[in-house]
Protein backbone atom coordinates (compact mmCIF):
# COMPACT_ATOMS: atom_id res chain seq x y z
CA UNK A 1 0.00 0.00 0.00
CA UNK A 2 1.48 3.77 -0.37
CA UNK A 3 0.16 6.94 1.09
CA UNK A 4 0.70 10.02 -0.85
CA UNK A 5 2.88 13.09 0.57
CA UNK A 6 4.27 15.59 -2.03
CA UNK A 7 5.66 13.83 -4.59
CA UNK A 8 6.29 10.48 -2.48
CA UNK A 9 4.34 7.32 -2.56
CA UNK A 10 5.38 6.24 0.56
CA UNK A 11 5.05 2.50 1.23
CA UNK A 12 3.29 1.19 4.19
CA UNK A 13 1.77 -2.09 5.64
CA UNK A 14 -0.49 -2.81 8.28
CA UNK A 15 -1.45 -6.35 10.28
CA UNK A 16 -4.09 -8.33 9.72
CA UNK A 17 -5.56 -7.48 13.28
CA UNK A 18 -7.81 -4.27 13.24
CA UNK A 19 -9.04 -4.24 16.89
CA UNK A 20 -6.98 -3.41 20.02
CA UNK A 21 -4.40 0.04 20.23
CA UNK A 22 -2.40 1.57 16.87
CA UNK A 23 0.93 1.11 16.41
CA UNK A 24 2.53 3.26 14.31
CA UNK A 25 6.57 2.15 13.57
CA UNK A 26 9.23 4.30 11.84
CA UNK A 27 13.16 2.33 11.68
CA UNK A 28 16.34 3.46 11.79
CA UNK A 29 18.54 4.90 8.76
CA UNK A 30 20.12 1.72 8.50
CA UNK A 31 16.87 -0.38 7.97
CA UNK A 32 13.65 -0.09 6.35
CA UNK A 33 10.10 -1.43 7.34
CA UNK A 34 11.06 -5.54 7.43
CA UNK A 35 13.09 -4.60 10.10
CA UNK A 36 10.14 -4.64 12.81
CA UNK A 37 8.84 -8.36 11.91
CA UNK A 38 9.33 -9.56 15.29
CA UNK A 39 7.81 -6.48 17.01
CA UNK A 40 4.79 -7.21 14.77
CA UNK A 41 4.22 -10.71 15.60
CA UNK A 42 4.72 -10.35 19.15
CA UNK A 43 2.01 -7.08 19.25
CA UNK A 44 -0.19 -8.72 16.66
CA UNK A 45 -2.47 -10.02 19.10
CA UNK A 46 -3.50 -7.22 21.16
CA UNK A 47 -2.54 -4.06 18.42
CA UNK A 48 -2.71 -2.63 14.92
CA UNK A 49 0.48 -2.40 13.83
CA UNK A 50 1.40 -0.09 10.89
CA UNK A 51 5.21 0.56 9.24
CA UNK A 52 6.44 2.46 6.85
CA UNK A 53 9.31 3.12 4.66
CA UNK A 54 10.58 6.44 5.03
CA UNK A 55 11.87 8.67 1.33
CA UNK A 56 15.40 6.78 0.77
CA UNK A 57 14.49 3.20 2.01
CA UNK A 58 12.65 0.14 0.94
CA UNK A 59 9.74 0.23 -1.47
CA UNK A 60 9.11 3.87 -1.38
CA UNK A 61 8.93 6.05 -4.79
CA UNK A 62 9.74 9.40 -4.64
CA UNK A 63 11.60 12.41 -6.88
CA UNK A 64 13.91 14.54 -5.59
CA UNK A 65 11.99 17.19 -3.80
CA UNK A 66 13.28 20.24 -1.62
CA UNK A 67 11.63 20.54 1.74
CA UNK A 68 9.89 17.50 2.60
CA UNK A 69 9.77 16.36 6.20
CA UNK A 70 9.42 12.98 7.62
CA UNK A 71 6.93 13.86 10.26
CA UNK A 72 4.42 15.11 7.07
CA UNK A 73 5.12 11.63 5.42
CA UNK A 74 4.36 10.09 8.88
CA UNK A 75 1.08 12.35 9.24
CA UNK A 76 -0.02 10.70 5.54
CA UNK A 77 0.49 7.20 6.45
CA UNK A 78 -1.10 7.93 9.35
CA UNK A 79 -3.99 9.45 7.08
CA UNK A 80 -3.80 6.48 4.62
CA UNK A 81 -4.44 4.10 7.13
CA UNK A 82 -6.71 5.84 9.46
CA UNK A 83 -4.59 5.73 12.34
CA UNK A 84 -6.24 8.58 14.85
CA UNK A 85 -3.21 8.66 17.69
CA UNK A 86 -1.17 5.97 17.96
CA UNK A 87 1.34 4.43 19.88
CA UNK A 88 4.81 5.49 18.27
CA UNK A 89 6.88 2.90 18.50
CA UNK A 90 10.44 4.23 16.73
CA UNK A 91 14.49 3.46 16.63
CA UNK A 92 17.47 5.68 16.11
CA UNK A 93 16.49 8.38 13.00
CA UNK A 94 13.27 6.74 13.28
CA UNK A 95 13.07 7.79 17.17
CA UNK A 96 14.01 11.19 16.26
CA UNK A 97 11.46 11.74 13.32
CA UNK A 98 9.09 10.52 16.29
CA UNK A 99 9.77 13.07 18.68
CA UNK A 100 9.67 15.89 16.07
CA UNK A 101 5.66 14.49 14.85
CA UNK A 102 4.93 14.55 18.98
CA UNK A 103 5.99 18.28 19.23
CA UNK A 104 4.83 19.26 16.24
CA UNK A 105 1.23 17.24 16.56
CA UNK A 106 0.79 15.96 20.23
CA UNK A 107 -2.52 15.07 19.56
CA UNK A 108 -1.49 12.98 17.32
CA UNK A 109 0.70 10.31 19.10
CA UNK A 110 -1.04 8.43 22.53
CA UNK A 111 2.80 7.47 23.49
CA UNK A 112 6.40 7.09 22.44
CA UNK A 113 8.16 4.26 22.33
CA UNK A 114 11.93 5.19 21.89
CA UNK A 115 14.69 2.44 20.66
CA UNK A 116 18.38 3.67 21.11
CA UNK A 117 16.55 7.28 20.13
CA UNK A 118 18.26 10.08 18.01
CA UNK A 119 17.75 13.41 19.12
CA UNK A 120 17.26 16.68 17.25
CA UNK A 121 19.45 19.30 18.93
CA UNK A 122 21.36 16.69 21.14
CA UNK A 123 24.75 17.85 22.56
CA UNK A 124 26.19 14.31 21.93
CA UNK A 125 29.42 13.88 23.68
CA UNK A 126 32.68 13.27 22.29
CA UNK A 127 33.11 8.95 21.92
CA UNK A 128 35.62 8.21 24.37
CA UNK A 129 35.16 4.36 22.96
CA UNK A 130 38.45 2.84 21.25
CA UNK A 131 36.51 0.50 19.00
CA UNK A 132 34.33 3.83 17.95
CA UNK A 133 37.61 5.57 16.91
CA UNK A 134 38.55 2.48 14.78
CA UNK A 135 35.36 1.98 12.90
CA UNK A 136 34.80 5.89 12.40
CA UNK A 137 38.45 6.24 10.75
CA UNK A 138 37.29 2.94 8.93
CA UNK A 139 34.39 4.62 7.80
CA UNK A 140 34.97 7.46 6.23
CA UNK A 141 37.89 5.54 4.50
CA UNK A 142 35.40 3.46 2.61
CA UNK A 143 33.24 5.96 2.11
CA UNK A 144 36.00 8.12 0.70
CA UNK A 145 36.38 5.28 -1.71
CA UNK A 146 32.74 4.74 -2.98
CA UNK A 147 33.04 1.34 -1.20
CA UNK A 148 29.45 0.46 -0.79
CA UNK A 149 29.98 -3.08 0.35
CA UNK A 150 32.23 -2.18 2.73
CA UNK A 151 30.62 0.63 4.04
CA UNK A 152 27.76 -1.87 4.42
CA UNK A 153 29.70 -4.04 6.52
CA UNK A 154 31.24 -1.67 8.77
CA UNK A 155 27.64 -0.03 9.81
CA UNK A 156 26.73 -3.91 10.43
CA UNK A 157 29.11 -4.10 12.58
CA UNK A 158 29.08 -0.82 14.31
CA UNK A 159 25.16 -0.73 14.69
CA UNK A 160 23.97 -4.45 14.52
CA UNK A 161 26.50 -5.94 16.51
CA UNK A 162 27.97 -2.99 18.84
CA UNK A 163 31.07 -1.27 18.03
CA UNK A 164 32.78 -3.85 20.18
CA UNK A 165 32.86 -7.41 18.44
CA UNK A 166 32.45 -7.43 14.74
CA UNK A 167 29.93 -10.48 14.14
CA UNK A 168 28.09 -10.80 17.01
CA UNK A 169 24.83 -11.08 15.45
CA UNK A 170 24.50 -13.58 12.59
CA UNK A 171 21.70 -15.47 10.71
CA UNK A 172 18.93 -14.23 8.84
CA UNK A 173 18.60 -10.62 10.73
CA UNK A 174 22.56 -9.86 9.92
CA UNK A 175 21.36 -11.03 5.42
CA UNK A 176 18.20 -8.82 6.42
CA UNK A 177 20.46 -6.20 7.92
CA UNK A 178 22.32 -5.99 4.38
CA UNK A 179 20.04 -6.37 2.40
CA UNK A 180 18.27 -3.07 3.68
CA UNK A 181 21.05 -0.91 4.36
CA UNK A 182 22.60 -1.96 1.14
CA UNK A 183 19.38 -0.92 -0.80
CA UNK A 184 18.90 2.57 1.33
CA UNK A 185 23.21 3.18 0.55
CA UNK A 186 22.33 2.64 -3.07
CA UNK A 187 18.94 4.91 -3.14
CA UNK A 188 18.76 8.06 -5.17
CA UNK A 189 18.92 11.01 -2.95
CA UNK A 190 15.82 12.86 -2.21
CA UNK A 191 16.15 16.32 -1.39
CA UNK A 192 17.20 18.10 0.92
CA UNK A 193 14.60 17.76 3.81
CA UNK A 194 12.90 20.93 5.56
CA UNK A 195 14.72 22.45 8.55
CA UNK A 196 12.86 20.97 11.82
CA UNK A 197 13.45 22.88 15.12
CA UNK A 198 16.06 21.21 17.72
CA UNK A 199 14.25 19.22 19.91
CA UNK A 200 16.28 18.87 22.98
CA UNK A 201 15.23 21.92 24.37
CA UNK A 202 11.53 21.27 24.04
CA UNK A 203 11.81 17.79 25.77
CA UNK A 204 10.17 18.75 28.69
CA UNK A 205 6.79 19.59 26.38
CA UNK A 206 5.97 15.60 25.65
CA UNK A 207 3.20 15.00 28.06
CA UNK A 208 2.62 11.57 26.67
CA UNK A 209 3.72 8.16 28.31
CA UNK A 210 7.12 8.05 26.74
CA UNK A 211 9.33 5.25 27.29
CA UNK A 212 13.84 4.94 26.01
CA UNK A 213 14.95 1.81 25.39
CA UNK A 214 18.84 1.49 24.76
CA UNK A 215 21.00 -1.65 24.30
CA UNK A 216 23.83 -1.74 26.72
CA UNK A 217 25.97 -2.21 23.94
CA UNK A 218 25.20 0.45 21.76
CA UNK A 219 27.45 3.20 20.74
CA UNK A 220 28.26 5.94 23.56
CA UNK A 221 27.03 8.49 22.83
CA UNK A 222 23.75 7.19 22.20
CA UNK A 223 23.63 6.24 25.54
CA UNK A 224 24.29 8.91 26.80
CA UNK A 225 22.01 10.92 25.42
CA UNK A 226 19.10 8.52 26.06
CA UNK A 227 19.66 8.52 29.62
CA UNK A 228 19.89 12.17 29.80
CA UNK A 229 16.74 12.62 27.77
CA UNK A 230 14.58 10.43 30.30
CA UNK A 231 15.61 12.94 32.68
CA UNK A 232 14.20 15.93 31.23
CA UNK A 233 11.18 14.00 30.19
CA UNK A 234 8.28 14.20 31.83
CA UNK A 235 7.47 10.65 33.75
CA UNK A 236 9.32 9.39 31.14
CA UNK A 237 10.90 5.86 32.09
CA UNK A 238 14.72 4.48 30.84
CA UNK A 239 15.00 0.89 30.08
CA UNK A 240 18.60 -0.66 29.44
CA UNK A 241 18.59 -3.69 27.53
CA UNK A 242 21.09 -6.40 27.95
CA UNK A 243 23.52 -7.91 25.64
CA UNK A 244 21.98 -5.83 22.50
CA UNK A 245 23.48 -2.82 20.18
CA UNK A 246 21.08 -0.41 18.03
CA UNK A 247 18.78 -2.42 16.83
CA UNK A 248 17.27 -5.55 19.45
CA UNK A 249 14.11 -5.66 17.39
CA UNK A 250 15.87 -6.85 14.35
CA UNK A 251 17.99 -8.78 16.84
CA UNK A 252 14.68 -10.68 17.95
CA UNK A 253 15.99 -10.47 20.87
CA UNK A 254 13.42 -12.19 23.10
CA UNK A 255 13.86 -10.13 26.54
CA UNK A 256 14.29 -6.79 24.92
CA UNK A 257 10.76 -7.73 22.72
CA UNK A 258 8.93 -8.14 25.93
CA UNK A 259 10.16 -5.08 27.04
CA UNK A 260 8.86 -3.14 23.90
CA UNK A 261 5.35 -4.90 24.27
CA UNK A 262 4.92 -4.49 27.92
CA UNK A 263 5.45 -0.65 27.02
CA UNK A 264 3.01 -0.85 24.36
CA UNK A 265 0.38 -2.55 26.37
CA UNK A 266 0.60 -0.71 29.38
CA UNK A 267 -0.64 2.61 27.63
CA UNK A 268 -3.87 3.43 28.52
CA UNK A 269 -5.66 4.65 25.05
CA UNK A 270 -8.40 8.03 26.18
Amino acid sequence: MYARSGTAEIAYEESSHRDGAEVLLIHAGVTDRRSWHHVVDRLRGRHRCVAFDMRGYGDTRYEPEPGWSVVDDALAVMEAASLRRPIIVACSMGGQAAIDLALAHPDRAAALILIGSAIRGAPYPEPQDPYMFELNERMEAADAAGDVDEVNRLDAWMWLDGPAAEGRVAGAARELFLEMNGRALRAADPGEPAALPDAWPRLAELAMPTHLLVGDLDVEEIQVIDEQAAALIPGSRHHVLEGVAHLPHLEGDGASLDAIAACAHAVQIT
